[in-house]
């Protein structure tokens, strides 16, 4: 007997709809390519440039001058009752804390940026497949 507004279900349970949208997303050559290169974290191993390590720290640096930043200049205009402080101060901080940011990974370089993600989608998308129940090289 069926139940009305049941999703029909495939291996393991999972609906359908989940499991052609995994296939169809393992099936990009993004993901084809690092699951069958075996993608790793192994670059990380070698010793860092003065240049990642200068990236590194313009991103921790951004994340200083970010939020902290905005919230003290809250406080500031609180104690001061002076809401232009925070009205103007707020975006421009915010603002140069972002671009901070992008000098931070233009400097660590989008090799690294790309092999994390590559690693990332690798281990996600394999355990995607055998929790849909479907093999890496359908």
């Amino acid at each position: 007997m069926e139940t009305p507004g049941c999703v029909e279900h495939s291996f393991h349970g999972t609906p359908n709809v989940i499991r052609q949208s995994i296939q169809k997303i393992a099936a990009t050559a993004f993901v084809r390519s690092a699951i069958e290169e075996r993608t790793d974290l192994s670059a990380f191993k070698e010793k860092p440039s003065l240049r990642v390590i200068g990236g590194l720290g313009a991103i921790m640096v951004s994340y200083i001058i970010g939020w902290p930043a905005v919230a003290a200049l809250g406080i500031l205009s609180v104690k001061l009752h002076t809401p232009w402080i925070v009205v103007v101060g707020g975006p421009l901080t915010y603002g140069l804390s972002h671009l901070v940011f992008l000098l931070g990974m233009y400097l660590c370089g989008a090799a690294y940026s790309l092999l994390f993600f590559r690693w990332l989608t690798r281990i996600t998308m394999e355990k995607l497949l055998a929790w849909a129940g479907t093999p890496k090289n359908f």
